[in-house]
């Protein structure tokens, strides 16, 4: 997701969808310690999505 479309989000659901990366992850990275990854390059984009949504969080908190 583009960071305007993460700027576009409430920051309760910015949350929910950093609570949602994160967890996503930690299963991605489970699954490619496990040999079952299916997209082993979803584990790049989920990271740089929860530190595109960390950082919206971040700026809005210094805005304050």
């Amino acid at each position: 997701m583009k960071v305007a479309k993460w700027r576009d989000l409430s920051d309760d659901e910015i949350r929910q969808r950093v609570r949602e990366l994160t967890e996503e992850v930690f299963n991605l990275r489970f699954q490619l310690s496990m040999g079952v990854a299916k997209n082993p390059s979803r584990v790049g984009q989920a990271r740089r999505d929860l530190a595109r949504a960390k950082t919206v969080l971040r700026e809005r908190a210094q805005r304050v």
